[in-house]
């Protein structure tokens, strides 16, 4: 069952969730997902300022949205980025 987050109103739900990334500098990636919204997207390791920035440009954005824009983007040399992975975690998250 999903958390109450005292960030919400009374009774509001949400859905927290803690994805552990393959292939990037970032090793974790938190986030909430209430009702297909994304809010309060944490990376733990990778680049903070360009993550923080991102984190701060998704708040809010439905998670369709952030998968259409973000899906596929890679870093440098490798097969995937940060963003790529938050968009692998929201698409299992949204399978649940």
């Amino acid at each position: 069952m999903p958390n109450r987050n005292p960030r919400l109103g009374k009774g509001d739900l949400i859905n927290m969730s803690t994805y552990t990334t393959h292939g990037t500098c970032a090793r974790e990636i938190n986030f909430d997902l209430n009702d297909g919204i994304v809010k309060n997207v944490k990376f733990i390791g990778g680049c903070p300022g360009n993550l923080q920035a991102i984190s701060s440009l998704l708040e809010g954005m439905s998670a369709d949205e952030v998968i259409k824009k973000l899906k596929g983007i890679t870093c440098g040399e490798k097969t995937t980025s940060c963003t790529d992975q938050l968009t692998i975690a929201l698409q299992a998250q949204m399978k649940k």
